[in-house]
């Protein structure tokens, strides 16, 4: 099993707001929502584009390149939920957030 990795610490992310972290070579979006951490593949499904850069509004993030929407909360697909993004388990440990990617 794949063990938690520390990307970040408790105030490097401000709330509502996401940032780009590595994972085992693996471009991961690490989002902040009122102390609560989302980690989701950083890759848009259209055409790669980086999540951790778009718009976040409540739980919904949307890609700055095409304006895909996905739920933090599962990676779903806001257009088509039958698809979505790989979710990656978070959490705090102290002051450090840490994320294990979900082997799909």
């Amino acid at each position: 099993m794949i063990d938690f990795v520390t990307v970040a610490r408790i105030g490097d992310i401000p709330s509502g707001s996401g940032k780009q972290v590595t994972v085992n070579d693996r471009w991961v979006g690490l989002f902040h929502l009122n102390g609560q951490y989302h980690a989701l593949d950083n890759v848009c499904l259209h055409r790669g584009g980086p999540l951790s850069d778009g718009l976040v509004s409540g739980c919904i993030v949307t890609c700055p390149w095409h304006g895909w929407q996905y739920d933090l909360t599962s990676g779903t697909l806001v257009q088509d939920p039958a698809v979505g993004v790989t979710r990656h388990e978070t959490r705090v440990v102290g002051e450090e957030v840490q994320v294990r990617l979900v082997q799909v």
